[in-house]
C-alpha cells in the first residue's frame, strides 16, 4: 500500500531512496534540471540542497510502499508580502517502474490539501511541453497559460518549450 509522508528530516535510507529516484526520473526522460546520465553525486548533491531549505519556504512529500520511495513532490510557498496566497509545485518525481499508478495524483491532492490549510489560494507550475506531466496536469485540472520555446534542456540535451500552468483551490474559487 502506497501511502504519502511530510518529510522534514532525512534519514540516510531516506535520502539514497531519494537520490534512486531522481537518477532513474532523469535517465527515463524528466526534464526536471538535470541532463542524463545523472550521477549519484549529484543526486546526493541536489537532495542535501533540498533538506538544508525545508522548513522555510520548501514542503516534501513522498510517496512510499513500505520503506521503498515510489515518488516525491515538493511545494515552495511563496514568502513576498503581496504573493503569500500563492505557492508553486516543484518536481514531481515518480518512479518509472509506477507510473500509472496513481502516485502523482495522490502526491497532487495531498499537496493541494496542504495548501488550502496554509491558506494558499494559487498553484503554478511548469513543465516540458508536452510531455506526460501536461496531461496529468490537465487531468488535475490544471490551466495551461502558454508556453516559451526553447527554455530547457530535455534530460537528452535538446531545447524544449515549458508550459505554464495555474489552478485556483476549490475553497477560494470565485
Amino acid at each position: 500500500m502506497t501511502s504519502i509522508h511530510l518529510i522534514t528530516q532525512p534519514t540516510p535510507v531516506l535520502l539514497n531512496g531519494l537520490c534512486q529516484l531522481l537518477i532513474d526520473s532523469v535517465n527515463s526522460g524528466a526534464s526536471v534540471g538535470f541532463v542524463a546520465p545523472l550521477s549519484h553525486d549529484k543526486a546526493l548533491h541536489y537532495w542535501q540542497g533540498v533538506f538544508a531549505a525545508l522548513g522555510t519556504d520548501l514542503v516534501l512529500w513522498v510517496a512510499q510502499n513500505d520503506a521503498q520511495v515510489l515518488g516525491s513532490v515538493q511545494l515552495s510557498l511563496c514568502q513576498k508580502e503581496n504573493g503569500q496566497h500563492r505557492a508553486e509545485v516543484q518536481k514531481l518525481f515518480v518512479y518509472s517502474s509506477a507510473r500509472g499508478g496513481g502516485i502523482a495524483s495522490k502526491l497532487m491532492q495531498t499537496l493541494e490539501a496542504y495548501s488550502i490549510q496554509v491558506n494558499r489560494s494559487l498553484l503554478v507550475l511548469d513543465t516540458e511541453a508536452g510531455s506526460n506531466a501536461e496531461k496529468l496536469y490537465r487531468r488535475l485540472q490544471y490551466q495551461r497559460v502558454g508556453e516559451i520555446p526553447n527554455y530547457a534542456k530535455s534530460s537528452g540535451g535538446t531545447l524544449r518549450a515549458t508550459a505554464y500552468y495555474y489552478k485556483l483551490l476549490a475553497k477560494h474559487q470565485a
